[in-house]
């Protein structure tokens, strides 16, 4: 299973994220959860990474792992709320429609 953790600030602003395991639901190579769990992490990392006022670091020092933290200005602020807020969706319908390959904790101050 693919165990997700997402921490939102008292504002709701995503400020650190981290990914372990494997989904299982498929074949290395063809498997939908991980694939899609993979797109999403990864396009949000690099999102928010290049963004004025937002200060990223991630890391992903093997296959099944990932941790992201962000710190961010007033300048990078509602940036990062909204791109927080389009990875949460996705992540909350893969939970949803996959809940035996995905989990999802959501911790908020």
């Amino acid at each position: 299973m693919i165990s997700i953790e997402v921490s939102l600030d008292r504002e709701g602003v995503l400020y650190a994220l981290r990914v372990c395991g494997h989904s299982h639901s498929g074949p290395r190579g063809s498997d939908i959860v991980c694939a899609a769990v993979s797109v999403l992490t990864r396009t949000f990392i690099q999102v928010v990474s290049s963004r004025e006022g937002v200060s990223a670091r991630f890391s992903a020092p093997e296959r099944g792992f990932l941790e992201f933290s962000a710190h961010y200005g007033e300048a990078g602020k509602n940036f990062l709320y909204c791109s927080g807020v389009f990875l949460l969706e996705g992540l909350k319908s893969l939970r949803d429609e996959y809940p035996e390959y995905c989990s999802l904790d959501i911790l908020q101050d």
